[in-house]
């Protein structure tokens, strides 16, 4: 039960119900399991109170004063339930020898679509984890997609921007955007002496879709904004100079 001011991250989903992703040849642990999702036992209220109730509809909010509480529902029956999921519980998996796996394998629920390869949402999750990989650049490689990524961090430091990702602030990569680590991340994963080191104290998830994401137009002028966030890539040199890769 939450008491006192909270803040959080909201996405809305108008596709395909959230599912949990198939694990494939992971099998039958790891990730999100089904015995960590929790739903409430029924309960109701009868109270007669003014009450203020709100309600979402085709995008836009709707406000109506009603004589009594809401929760006043004695009988139920269906199949559709809240539930919560602490993140916590979320068991990730990676690569224990070489290579950096696709950033999918940290997917905790999904909303397909009906093209094989894209979702209307991926839920996913960065959080604490052993990093034991040899010969591999660690940090989220530079890349661009057909999704667009929409990442937050809950708390901590995220290993790709150690500086200017903070706790509570977002990111958005809309589709066919080049992005990847900053230069410390960048220089810093390249020269590490790479021992198993855990990543601790880290939270972050993202929110990637096929459908391009607009801004509001309070997160487009309001919102505080880091204006140099793609200064971060100016200092980055050229390392290639031709030199065949190692076979």
């Amino acid at each position: 039960m939450l008491e006192g001011p909270c803040r959080g991250f909201v996405c809305e989903n108008y596709g395909q119900k959230f599912e949990l992703p198939g694990r494939g040849p992971i099998g039958a642990n790891c990730m999100a399991n089904p015995r960590d999702f929790k739903a409430p036992v029924a309960a109701y209220e009868d109270r007669e109170v003014p009450s203020r109730l709100v309600v979402k509809w085709c995008g836009q909010f709707h406000e109506t004063r009603i004589g009594q509480s809401p929760l006043d529902v004695v009988a139920w029956h269906g199949n559709y339930a809240p539930y919560k999921y602490d993140l916590r519980s979320y068991c990730p998996v990676g690569a224990i020898l070489f290579d950096h796996p696709d950033p999918s394998i940290f997917t905790v629920l999904t909303a397909p679509s009906g093209v094989p390869g894209t979702a209307n949402i991926d839920f996913v999750l960065f959080r604490e984890r052993w990093m034991v990989a040899e010969n591999t650049f660690r940090p989220p490689w530079y890349h661009k997609n057909i999704m667009s990524e929409l990442m937050g961090n809950i708390y901590g430091q995220y290993d790709a921007k150690p500086q200017g990702f903070v706790p509570g602030g977002m990111s958005l990569h809309n589709m066919m955007l080049p992005h990847g680590p900053d230069r410390q991340a960048f220089e810093g994963a390249s020269n590490a002496e790479l021992g198993p080191e855990k990543l601790d104290n880290t939270m972050s998830f993202m929110f990637e879709t096929r459908f391009p994401q607009h801004l509001t137009e309070f997160a487009g002028k309001e919102a505080p904004l880091q204006d140099d966030y793609i200064d971060c890539w100016d200092s980055l040199e050229k390392k290639f100079d031709g030199t065949p890769g190692v076979k």
